[in-house]
């Protein structure tokens, strides 16, 4: 059984990053899942594509997209490439599926992940942008090469999830700048209290990024069906 450690961040002084123990075994993105008319969808070849829009927060809230340049970075031969932080826009579940591949994560039913992203209070993207020489105008190429999403209560408290980077793109502090600018993004909607669950090989990870396992004694439980 793969051994998983919850852990958690509280902002320092006031709040904390926490690590829970324990090894949950129930799917995170089975979520039940609603049509949204705010969905959009698109033909792609003989596949249909679906784009899932992260929803807003609350209807009373202004919508909060934070997208900016991470790296830019000019390639042999000339070609530029740009590697893209967003918190918000649209994300194609065929494209997430394929970057669930590179890593060997298991596959999840496609509306599973639909309903997931479409669900979560905050969606965290990074796309590399790459601009050929002699190209004109916005002839250039897009690929999602990170991501990470988060549910809330809306005030005090969020989960991390599907922290996930490409694995041409790992080693080279885009995880990190993932994860760091996802726990800004959620200060700054004044919450607080950050959690996550993470495969025991990468806890130390996370520790580096200020998360601690067991803070003040607070356990993580878990329930999942007897078989």
């Amino acid at each position: 059984m793969q051994c998983i450690v919850m852990l958690g961040w509280v902002k320092m002084q006031q709040h904390k990053f926490i690590i829970l123990s324990g090894t949950p075994l129930v799917d995170s993105s089975s979520i039940n899942t609603n049509n949204n008319k705010n969905n959009n969808i698109f033909s792609n070849d003989n596949k249909t594509t679906q784009l899932i829009q992260p929803p807003s927060l609350l209807e009373e809230e202004e919508a909060h997209a934070d997208e900016f340049l991470l790296v830019e970075k000019t390639h042999q031969g000339g070609g530029i490439e740009q590697i893209i932080f967003s918190t918000g826009g649209l994300v194609d579940i065929y494209d997430l599926e394929a970057l669930c591949d590179k890593v060997g994560w298991p596959r999840r039913p496609l509306p599973k992940m639909a309903a997931a992203l479409k669900n979560s209070y905050m969606v965290a993207t990074l796309y590399s942008i790459w601009k050929s020489p002699g190209s004109e105008g916005d002839e250039q190429k897009k690929k999602l090469i990170g991501m990470a999403r988060a549910t809330s209560d809306h005030a005090f408290n969020a989960t991390i999830w599907d922290v996930i980077v490409d694995p041409t793109y790992q080693g080279q502090g885009f995880g990190k700048a993932l994860v760091e600018k996802l726990i800004r993004a959620l200060l700054q909607k004044d919450i607080e209290n950050i959690t996550l669950f993470a495969d025991s090989q990468v806890v130390e990870f996370y520790r580096n990024l200020g998360f601690e396992p067991d803070p003040e004694g607070i356990k993580g439980m878990f329930w999942h069906p007897k078989s």
